[in-house]
């Protein structure tokens, strides 16, 4: 008897609840070819992303339109054709994006391609993803805000420091003048 390519039902409900699980703690997906790709290719890449609250899947595109809303299907239908494997980013979105698309460049096989993404409700295209992983690190732009934020109440101190400081030494010049007076 022939074996049949088909998966039985039980391991489909398995990797649908299992990629559902994923979808819905991520907060971007970056869908990518895959045909090509080496184990050793695909173990670089997930080694890269795992510091970065990131996992890479290949999936079957019908499997992920069950176990992704119907919403994030229809926004991704375009970029679900033909073999896919997806970077699914729990956190940042910004570091997974940039690695993939440096691993992408230095694998040099141009068949092997970002296809778009969709990050928090929102489809991206490949020159938008491109722009998105240019940017610094969320933790970066964090302390950076938080230095701006920080500098007005530091200049504050820093000034009520010289008047407090330019205070004492008015009361003491005037302490050590008063005192030589009366001991002259």
């Amino acid at each position: 008897m022939p074996k049949s390519s088909k998966m039985p039902k039980s391991r489909k409900e398995l990797v649908i609840s299992e990629l559902k699980t994923i979808v819905d703690e991520t907060k971007g997906a970056l869908l990518t070819d895959y045909r090509g790709l080496t184990v050793a290719e695909v173990t670089t890449l997930r080694r890269k992303l795992r510091p970065m609250n990131a996992e890479y899947h290949v999936v079957k595109n019908t499997l992920f339109k069950k176990a992704a809303s119907e919403e994030m299907t229809s926004l991704l239908e375009n970029l679900l054709t033909g073999p896919t494997a997806i970077v699914f980013a729990k956190e940042d979105v910004v570091a997974p994006t940039k690695a993939l698309i440096d691993f992408l460049r230095d694998l040099k096989k141009p068949e092997i391609k970002l296809k778009g993404g969709w990050i928090e409700g929102k489809i991206y295209d490949v020159p938008q993803l491109t722009a998105i992983s240019k940017l610094p690190p969320k933790e970066q732009i964090v302390a950076q805000l938080i230095g701006s934020l920080n500098a007005p109440a530091s200049n504050l101190v820093g000034t009520l420091n010289n008047i407090l400081g330019d205070f004492v030494r008015t009361i003491q010049a005037v302490a050590d003048k008063k005192s030589g007076e009366t001991a002259a």
